[in-house]
């Protein structure tokens, strides 16, 4: 019995590493790109992307659909995700990375809040990931000054790093989509994200609409909004299987991860440099990230 438990945990971790990857690369693409086409447009690329793989997925399997209340959660999903990632995507793009990424993957803390208005008791490893990532959200949220000195509290130079408020509304969004599909998935993890591509697509191609957003101009300028896609789907199927191995405390930790993707490349590709303070704080925040799924 052990010995087919060794193989199980390999696979997980496994799994969990490279969905962690997978996200990493696709934020940082994301982000990129959404310099130079507008985040709706990205968006409406990958989620089409996902939607048919995520329909190729379920029409393999041949299952039928869940209940409609696992369906509304999937709907729900969407939503608050759409939200989450088109400020995650824009916050890339105004902001750095190296501070934006941490401060988003601080989402891993609304779960926890759920639990607690559910009537659930964190562990005090997850009430200590809580506080050091706020520590850290507040430290790599405040930018320089001109002079390159961290400019304190109430004076004038102080100010909030570009994208950090983004960066937060990302992190509830993004935290309440873990909420919602995990509800989803309790009745089939192929249509929870099936559900979740469709009502995003109606989501976010009604944005498109609304603010007139500017089309690829042609498979080149669309190719890296399609690898999103792609890699998103993927990362998302990964910690679905995953989590269906039961290590959830692990797999949670190393899911927790994929910013440290997003920071490197954008350190090894676009040479991003941050104040120390800023880099202080991204490190306590991607701390508070791993201590709160490790409880």
């Amino acid at each position: 019995m052990l010995d087919a438990s060794i193989p199980e945990l390999v696979a997980a971790l496994a799994l969990a590493l490279c969905s962690s990857v997978a996200w990493g690369v696709a934020d940082f693409v994301a982000g990129l790109k959404s310099r130079t086409l507008p985040v709706a447009s990205v968006m409406l690329v990958a989620v089409v992307t996902g939607l048919l793989l995520a329909g190729s997925v379920v029409a393999v399997r041949g299952a039928g659909p869940p209940g409609m209340a696992y369906l509304g959660f999937g709907a729900l999903s969407a939503v608050v995700g759409s939200i989450g990632l088109a400020a995650f995507y824009r916050g890339l793009a105004v902001g750095s990375m190296s501070v934006v990424a941490p401060i988003a993957a601080t989402g891993a803390a609304v779960p926890v809040a759920f639990g607690l208005a559910s009537g659930e008791r964190p562990t005090a490893l997850q009430a200590a990931g809580a506080v050091v990532a706020i520590v850290g959200v507040v430290l790599a949220a405040r930018e320089q000054d001109s002079e390159g000195a961290p400019a304190a509290v109430g004076e004038p130079h102080a100010r909030v790093a570009p994208g950090a408020l983004l960066a937060l509304l990302a992190a509830v969004g993004l935290g309440s989509f873990l909420v919602a599909i995990d509800a989803a998935s309790e009745g089939d993890v192929g249509w929870a994200i099936l559900t979740n591509r469709i009502v995003s697509l109606v989501l976010i191609a009604a944005a498109a609409l609304v603010l007139r957003a500017r089309p690829p101009a042609g498979l080149r300028d669309a190719a890296p909004a399609v690898a999103v896609g792609v890699l998103e789907t993927t990362a998302n199927v990964l910690i679905a299987l995953a989590t269906t191995l039961g290590l959830v405390s692990l797999v949670g930790v190393l899911a927790s991860l994929y910013p440290v993707v997003t920071v490197a490349l954008a350190r090894i590709l676009l040479g991003e440099r941050v104040a120390r303070l800023q880099q202080l704080g991204a490190v306590a925040a991607l701390a508070g990230v791993v201590l709160i799924a490790a409880g």
